[in-house]
């Protein structure tokens, strides 16, 4: 389904090669905010692979052994090397305005729809990516505390541990926020495309980040290890991508 099928340009000439030019403008940018929303993903992703998809045991640091519980895997952060928990910090705060055009497009592709019911979906998706860049962000200052609590003495490692136990709460506080936006926003945005009002086809209901986050954990637990070990920490990013990509065909020559 397209615009132009929805919305009949006027006959006369002028008009209607004005309208034609309007169509393929918006084409245009439909096409360019999801190509910069996949490639924020992407980038996104990477970032996430950065600083979680690295493999430790905590038998081999035995500073950090007692505090196990409290670490909860993100032990793992101990052997990265400071550039790499830098960039893998910075590529998710620097690549979410290429993200953030591809709820723009979600906008558009869900014209036709109740107006309320669009604005909302894609103001909610905005928000969530917004928060979700100061969640992403702060995973390098966890990566310093716990790099710090495996080198000082033992006596001083309570300093840390408050330190880390504070992180925790904010990257709670923050972290509920931002998935129950985008579960209100993926619900909305299915219940938006299954009135087959919008111009997206109607199976697109069936994809949202939520449903594909979803897939791609059922879709883990087949891949050899070496893949699960490698994406390790982007699967959000991964059903994004997989989101943009959907939208983007399907609204490719409307």
């Amino acid at each position: 389904m397209s615009f132009a099928t929805k919305q009949s340009p006027p006959q006369s000439g002028d008009y209607s090669l004005r309208y034609k030019k309007t169509m393929e403008q918006l084409t245009f940018l439909l096409r360019i905010t999801g190509s910069l929303a996949i490639l924020g993903a992407i980038l996104y992703g990477t970032g996430d692979v950065l600083l979680l998809s690295s493999k430790v045991s905590l038998n081999e640091y035995p500073k950090l052994k007692p505090y196990a519980k409290l670490l909860s895997d993100a032990e793992r952060m101990v052997a990265l090397s400071p550039n790499r928990m830098i960039w893998g910090a910075l590529l998710g705060v620097f690549t979410t305005p290429l993200v953030l055009p591809g709820f723009w497009q979600i906008y558009h592709g869900l014209e036709g729809a109740n107006e309320s019911l669009v604005l909302t979906t894609a103001l909610l998706f905005g928000i969530a990516s917004v928060i979700g860049t100061f969640v992403h962000g702060t995973f390098y200052f966890m990566g310093e505390y716990i790099q710090a609590l495996n080198k000082v003495d033992e006596n001083s490692q309570g300093v840390i541990v408050d330190m880390i136990v504070r992180h925790r709460k904010v990257l709670i506080i923050t972290y509920a926020p931002v998935l129950i936006l985008v579960i209100i926003a993926s619900i909305l945005f299915s219940v938006a495309v299954g009135t087959g009002k919008t111009h997206f086809p109607t199976w697109m209901a069936a994809i949202n980040p939520v449903t594909m986050t979803i897939a791609w954990l059922l879709l883990k637990r087949i891949l050899p290890q070496v893949i699960r070990d490698a994406a390790e920490g982007a699967g959000f990013n991964i059903a994004y991508l997989v989101f943009f990509l959907c939208t983007t065909i399907t609204l490719w020559k409307i």
